[in-house]
């Protein structure tokens, strides 16, 4: 009894013993958060270097203009996608109509298209040569298109009305869940007291949902910010697009670096206006004790009004661009059949992808699991931290990345010629390694969310349970935890394995020498202005992009009881 007393005084109390066996835990995530912070370090570090002179230039005539241009392009597709994501989120809550339960996932399909495919499908449509005006000439008896032409896609509204129409699900999405659970309560009583329709919606709804519009906005300005292919296609000179030209045409990397920089500040103002802008929003009743909205039944002309309403956004955001795709890849097939360039394309697409989402998964579950174990400010400041690439459109982040693993590559190379005589080159940018870290950086944040949300479904009584059978904190997450947080994981996999197989910016910085994607083929034939070589490839992302999609709807349609 005595060395059982003298054992069980001199243990570490039972939080010290957890955080001892979570120190690997805590030193992994501790890594994997400065790994995201390098390209920032990198960034900073580059631009102090000085641009040569033409850092004056820049910013007397590349700086302001860009950036004039980039605020009216977020002004613009701010306002557009909350004006359809608000309005789609109340249309399908708020009245019920034959085709409601179609039109509620239907809205979420121009998700599936990134915004350079849009462009780049538009371009070919609206073309003067192309079909739509040719037949709008054939019916107004026209037969040049020096007698007649619409006004011009690629100009700063054209590219408002494309962003706008694929990035309008980031409002509708939180809208919508909002719409359906606080306001179901106090838009019953409102009718009850006679208000009418449209006021419940001004006086009622829309204060309710400004939240969550402040988050969907956000979102999306964020995506219109990391836009490289669509703002170039259109001609719209953003801060991301000089920031590639300044790097690529000026081989200026520390101008390129001054300018990121700007653009980094840019999205911190942006999340910071947007928390700003919700500072003092509160919910009062939780979504659990919440009732479901009750619509308000149409008939007649009203429901077929309804419906058309619902059904503009996503004709021009994902039918439209799709049935192109479709039917070019289909002329091409016929044609020339798949080519070995593009079955190389796709291999290289996938390999890249399905790595990077590999490794993504293994670093959120790491960070997401450390922080289960330690729930304390310093490990939710390491999670934060970790989760940062994902706010930093993708040029900004390749070019971090780039700075970083090119002095890396020379320090490489100088040792391996000074012990071995013999020279690497550029070891980790030509293997590809550097687009598989700018990938890891960029999509951290969804794997980190996702297998949180999945662990913490999860009583902390396994834990206790587990703990107390001998098991220690890997035995517990190989045992207990990965098994039922497998749906979660895999549906972050997907997600992330669809972004990787999309992203642009970061993939045309880091790719190796002769070796492209599906996405970076698609630029470069969209950029010679050949769009019908590239149908294939675009139409193979847009299929792709579709399985999250469709993951997303039928996770909100069991969330709603559909």
């Amino acid at each position: 009894m005595t060395e059982t007393a003298e054992a069980a005084a001199t243990a570490p109390p039972p939080r010290r013993r957890i955080a001892i066996r979570g120190a690997g835990w805590i030193l992994a995530s501790a890594l994997i958060a400065a790994l995201i912070m390098v390209p920032v370090a990198a960034l900073i570090w580059q631009a102090a270097q000085g641009s040569d002179g033409l850092w004056r230039h820049l910013a007397a005539y590349v700086l302001p203009h860009a950036l004039g241009q980039t605020a009216m392009l977020m002004a613009g597709v701010g306002l557009m996608v909350t004006v359809l994501g608000t309005g789609a989120a109340w249309l399908v809550t708020a009245y019920d109509f034959p085709g409601r339960r179609v039109l509620e996932w239907a809205l979420l399909l121009p998700l599936a298209v990134p915004t350079y495919i849009v462009a780049y499908a538009y371009l070919d449509l609206l073309h003067p040569l192309g079909p739509v005006q040719s037949l709008i000439r054939d019916l107004l008896g026209y037969t040049s298109p020096r007698e007649f032409r619409l006004p011009d896609i690629r100009s700063m509204p054209g590219a408002i009305l494309l962003l706008g129409l694929v990035l309008y699900p980031y409002v509708y999405l939180p809208t919508r869940a909002m719409f359906m659970t606080q306001a179901a309560s106090l838009v019953e009583v409102s009718r009850t007291l006679g208000t009418r329709p449209h006021q419940i919606f001004w006086r009622v709804a829309l204060p309710l949902a400004r939240p969550a519009i402040a988050v969907g906005v956000s979102l999306a300005l964020m995506e219109t910010l990391n836009d490289i292919g669509a703002s170039e296609f259109l001609g719209v000179r953003s801060l991301t697009i000089s920031i590639y030209t300044t790097w690529v045409t000026r081989s200026d990397l520390p101008g390129a670096a001054q300018i990121s920089l700007a653009l980094v500040l840019l999205v911190v103002a942006l999340v910071s206006l947007e928390r700003w802008a919700r500072r003092r929003q509160h919910y009062s009743a939780g979504a659990r004790r919440a009732r479901q909205f009750r619509p308000q039944r149409l008939h007649g002309v009203k429901a077929a009004a309804a419906l058309m309403a619902g059904l503009v956004p996503v004709t021009f955001g994902f039918l439209a661009p799709a049935l192109f795709l479709a039917v070019e890849a289909w002329k091409r097939f016929q044609f020339a059949g798949l080519s070995d360039r593009l079955l190389v394309e796709a291999r290289n697409t996938f390999l890249l992808s399905a790595g990077a989402t590999v490794a993504v998964l293994i670093c959120g579950l790491i960070v997401a699991y450390a922080t289960r174990l330690l729930p304390h400010r310093g490990m939710l400041a390491l999670q934060r931290i970790a989760s940062l690439g994902y706010a930093m459109p993708g040029t900004v982040l390749g070019l971090g990345v780039l700075i970083a693993v090119a002095n890396l590559d020379r320090l490489i190379d100088r040792s391996a010629q000074d012990w071995f005589g013999v020279s690497t080159g550029l070891l980790l940018i030509g293997s590809g390694t550097a687009l598989g870290y700018a990938y890891l950086a960029r999509f951290l944040a969804i794997s980190i969310g996702s297998v949180e949300a999945g662990l913490s479904r999860i009583p902390r009584s396994y834990d206790n349970a587990a703990r107390t059978l001998g098991h220690g904190a890997g035995a517990t997450l190989r045992r207990i935890h990965l098994p039922l947080s497998r749906p979660t994981i895999a549906a972050a996999g997907l997600l992330v394995f669809v972004d990787c197989m999309k992203e642009l910016s970061a993939t045309l910085m880091l790719r190796p020498l002769n070796f492209e994607t599906l996405a970076t083929h698609l630029y470069g034939e969209a950029a010679r202005g050949t769009y019908e070589e590239a149908a294939l490839a675009a139409l193979a992302i847009v299929i792709v992009g579709v399985l999250p999609v469709i993951l997303l709807a039928r996770v909100r349609q069991g969330d709603n009881g559909n």
